[in-house]
């Protein structure tokens, strides 16, 4: 009897010690998948914020940015604004990459207001061969952008829908424009010249010494615009 317990407890010990290792075998199985899983997401997840990043900068736009360089050396940079005029900012930049403005001058100057440029014909009167809806609230288009200080916008006649190719550069904050006309961006670099050129002598708004633009070009930052949306002249 006495054999029999002796056997008994040795079995029990023998299945007391197997259920230890089998439950320190699963331990350690369970525990050194989490280790591998815990290494690899420490090793990704660099991968995961250079993609994340690199996603951000994908889905990130930047608006144009147009350089004109001056015939002087001096250099006025302005961001475009789609947001407020879309065909406008997409019809200037089709005359900018076309070579437009290069060589063109600053025709009409007034202290306070604004200088005016763009006229194929250097006198106010010319046009790109076609004009393009004015994107203004009186002409049935939404746009918040206000004619202050360094703004750009289009020059027209009497006609809401006669802008083409023809632009002014605020100095002073107009008001009367809000809504009138279209605005579309805004200098971000070289007041300065835009103000020397405002303060040149001139007669009847005319600069008495021409106001030339040696070049202008625009970054696009890699976005396509859509063709130009032109109407018959």
């Amino acid at each position: 009897m006495q054999n029999t317990n002796n056997q008994d407890q040795l079995a029990g010990e023998k299945e007391s010690l197997f259920s230890t290792k089998l439950f320190s075998k699963k331990t350690y199985l369970c525990y050194s998948k989490w280790a591998k899983f815990l290494i690899i997401t420490i090793l990704l997840m660099p991968l995961f914020f250079i993609a994340a990043c690199s996603f951000g900068e994908k889905e990130e736009t930047k608006n144009p940015i147009v350089t004109i360089e001056m015939e002087n050396g001096n250099v006025i940079k302005i961001e475009l604004k789609p947001e407020y005029a879309p065909n406008t900012v997409t019809n200037f930049i089709s005359l900018v990459e076309q070579g437009f403005y290069d060589g063109l001058i600053f025709h009409r100057v007034i202290p306070n207001f604004m200088i005016q440029g763009g006229c194929p014909q250097g006198a106010g009167t010319g046009n790109p061969g076609y004009s393009i809806k004015g994107e203004f609230s009186i002409n049935g288009h939404e746009n918040n952008l206000q004619h202050e200080r360094g703004i750009i916008s289009m020059a027209r006649s009497q006609h809401p829908d006669s802008a083409g190719s023809q632009f002014f550069i605020m100095v002073a904050t107009a008001t009367h424009l809000d809504g009138s006309y279209a605005a579309f961006g805004k200098v971000i670099s070289g007041m300065e010249e835009v103000d020397r050129i405002v303060g040149v002598a001139s007669q009847n708004d005319r600069p008495l010494e021409e106001q030339r633009i040696k070049k202008v070009t625009v970054d696009t930052f890699g976005v396509e615009f859509p063709p130009v949306e032109k109407l018959k002249p």
